[in-house]
């Protein structure tokens, strides 16, 4: 693993690894927990599971699991299957390479990788934590994937750090961190009055790296460390309110009551 690269050799992966490949000819990348004997816990769009963005990424981004037509000798048919799920490495590389995800980098280093989703300044918890966590969520499910709000990446930097940000649906990712950045160059007023193509671009790639800086799960001040046992409680209470008729969920407010 190099300084501009985090690509790894199969023989260099461990149990409790972050890892992730490339698709879409690196438009994005699929992430996912290494749990030892050649098995990967992922979080991954599929039927039942998949909410959709409305958008054009609907017909890009995809889960890695295996379709019917060649399902996999390990894995077996998985084009029906969507959430957390455990596959072979080589379902998950879907014939990617392999790289690992780094933790407890410096600003430095964060802000020297140019895209967001390969690092972060977040600290790792033991293997046997994070393996823990993503086993846990194998059985209990990690929610309704959303390519914003809770996906694949959140999932494992949840299982490695145990950190979920606060008003979200469950976290966010460095690489929709990315986009969110890149998003606010375009749109930001204060570039049209910048002088010069040389000048944008340096003010525009600045603006970048501060967004991405400061979305990091590391350098964020409204995270916090939440058991796994809690988070699926919470999710699983979530999910029970969403699907109540409307009567129902006003009942189960509490309503104010003024004191004279």
């Amino acid at each position: 693993m190099g300084f501009l690269s985090n690509k790894i050799s199969r023989d260099e992966v461990k149990p409790g690894d972050h890892i992730y490949s490339w698709r879409q000819a690196y438009v994005y990348a699929h992430h996912g927990i290494y749990v030892g004997d050649g098995q990967v816990n992922h979080f991954t769009r599929g039927d039942g599971q998949e909410t959709g963005t409305g958008t054009f990424l609907d017909k890009i981004i995809v889960s890695s699991s295996n379709h019917g037509d060649n399902p996999c000798p390990n894995c077996g048919d998985r084009s029906q299957v969507g959430g957390v799920i455990s596959s072979c490495l080589d379902c998950f590389l879907a014939g990617g390479d392999l790289y690992v995800f780094e933790y407890s980098v410096s600003p430095a280093i964060f802000l020297a990788k140019p895209r967001g989703g390969v690092c972060t300044i977040a600290s790792s918890d033991p293997p046997e934590e994070v393996i823990y966590r993503a086993n846990f969520l194998l059985q209990n499910g990690f929610g309704v994937y959303n390519v914003f709000k809770n996906n694949c990446e959140d999932f494992a930097i949840y299982c490695k750090t145990g950190l979920l940000v606060a008003n979200t649906d469950v976290g966010r990712s460095g690489q929709a961190a990315s986009m969110v950045a890149a998003a606010s160059v375009v749109l930001s007023s204060p570039l049209r009055f910048v002088a010069g193509f040389g000048s944008l671009a340096v003010a525009g790639y600045g603006m970048y790296c501060v967004g991405r800086l400061v979305s990091d799960i590391g350098m964020r001040w409204d995270v916090s460390k939440v058991p796994v046992e809690r988070l699926v409680t919470d999710m699983n209470d979530l999910v029970g309110m969403e699907s109540k008729p409307e009567d129902e969920k006003m009942e189960s407010k509490p309503e104010d009551k003024k004191t004279s």
